[in-house]
């Protein structure tokens, strides 16, 4: 009797959980486990400012998948691009372009999400992400480039639009994001005697009434006044109009020059829950408190890219896409598919949020754990070690811990490494989210699959 196949899609928290925890729960030859993730780690995606403001290496928060000699699952590199649940059948592009279908008895989607963009004119063309390792190794590159040019440059009008910043999002991502490298430029300054500091600008709007809600009116009035006293401009209730190569409109009609657009206002689901048709809940899967997909045999959803009711809130309250829900979502479906595959009942997902905590480099930071609101070092000091607790392997805490003292005894470097510096890369270039099927388009692949076979 062949073995059940259990195929999960995406190597982010909620999937690499999952794994982990089928591999230890399993017994050997009890099923086949197979993860479909485009590179072979796990990506820390809440410590991506402090890469891009040069804190922390790429290495270090790029846990690799294949370190352990335990480790049974087939890794299959490259992106699902559509899912036929009636054939139980995944499209996969390899990362050679090569197009292969992988049959499942149960699969799991945790396929994450991608940046949430607008219909705003010139936005994918001008905009740079904070999603990926990539988008955050670039940002680094192009914000130094931008003082190194300005540096050399004589002419007035190209120093301010290279001196000028712009990050929307008022959420953790584009706070960190502003806050870090705002430090970063600013530290810089030393090393660029021929730029003027007042030129150096950086600039934090959002829609929305309040800097990240999620904290309370009191702490997130703390973050906007540690933020202002460093010189960042923060505007709430303001959105981008329209973006260009060398100047940004706000829609309340100012317009600055700039050269550095930085999109993180908000994320949706990956367009793979788009390739079937299910029921969504703004735009996310609506599963139910066991993650199981109701209607489809054998698929479960998690993470950013499933609505999985939050009943610690109840009031039909769902989980938000955060790496805490998605690590201990990961732990209990692993443990619902050996459940299911043992006959048992599974559980529901119950977890009480732990609080939040956001770090503005150096000693300026906002924590809430389990209510408890502080700022300053000792926020820092909860934000840190939460991040560093998190951490999968001890491979990983010791890099982030040696680059966290290194940078605080050191300082920072200015370095660029020249990537992609011949081709300017915005968001388009980063997320591939042009690549999935649509229904339709799965149905064929699949029905081809069955007439070679």
């Amino acid at each position: 009797m062949a073995r059940p196949r259990i195929l999960v899609v995406g190597a982010g928290f909620a999937g690499v959980e999952c794994v982990r925890r089928l591999e230890r729960g399993l017994a050997p030859g009890e099923a086949d486990i197979a993860l479909v993730a485009p590179f072979s780690y796990q990506l820390y995606l809440p410590l991506l400012p402090q890469v891009a403001a040069g804190v922390l290496t790429p290495q270090s928060v790029a846990i690799s998948l294949r370190r352990s000699r335990k480790h049974r699952t087939r890794i299959i590199p490259g992106g699902a691009i559509g899912v036929d649940p009636q054939a139980k059948v995944c499209v996969i592009r390899k990362i050679t372009d090569e197009i292969v279908y992988e049959r499942y008895d149960s699969i799991v989607l945790s396929a994450g999400s991608v940046t949430r963009t607008f219909d705003i004119p010139g936005l994918l063309d001008h905009a740079r992400g904070m999603k990926t390792l990539a988008e955050a190794a670039y940002v680094r590159d192009h914000v130094i480039a931008q003082l190194d040019l300005a540096d050399a440059s004589n002419d007035e009008a190209e120093r301010a639009s290279r001196l000028q910043f712009v990050v929307v999002g008022g959420g953790y991502a584009g706070t960190e994001t502003a806050a870090c490298l705002q430090r970063l430029t600013t530290n810089a300054l030393q090393q660029y005697p021929r730029l003027d500091p007042k030129l150096i600008k950086w600039h934090l709007i959002d829609i929305a009434p309040k800097l990240m809600p999620e904290l309370g009116d009191k702490l997130g009035q703390s973050a906007m006044e540690m933020l202002r006293a460093r010189g960042i401009e923060i505007s709430l209730g303001v959105s981008i109009a329209e973006a260009g190569p060398e100047q940004v409109t706000f829609t309340d009609g100012r317009v600055l020059p700039c050269r550095t657009l930085i999109w993180t206002a908000g994320v949706a689901a990956s367009p793979l829950v788009t390739t079937f048709d299910a029921e969504t809940v703004r735009g996310r899967l609506a599963v139910t408190s066991e993650m199981s997909l109701p209607g489809f045999d054998g698929v479960f959803a998690l993470g950013d890219c499933a609505a999985v009711p939050d009943l610690s809130k109840g009031d039909g309250a769902v989980c938000p896409p955060t790496a805490q829900h998605a690590m201990r979502q990961g732990r209990r479906l692993a443990d619902n598919l050996i459940a299911t595959l043992r006959h048992q009942p599974m559980k529901p997902y119950i977890h009480k949020d732990l609080g939040l905590v956001v770090d503005l480099g150096g000693k300026d930071a906002v924590s809430k754990p389990l209510g408890v609101e502080m700022h300053g070092v000792l926020a820092q000091a909860v934000a840190r070690g939460y991040h560093w607790s998190a951490l999968r392997t001890n491979v990983a805490k010791a890099r982030v811990m040696t680059n966290w003292v290194l940078n605080a005894v050191a300082g920072d470097d200015f370095v660029r490494t020249g990537f992609q510096s011949r081709k300017p890369a915005t968001l388009r270039d980063f997320e591939y989210t042009g690549s999935y099927l649509t229904p339709a388009q799965v149905r064929e692949h699949v029905a081809t699959l069955h007439t070679r076979a």
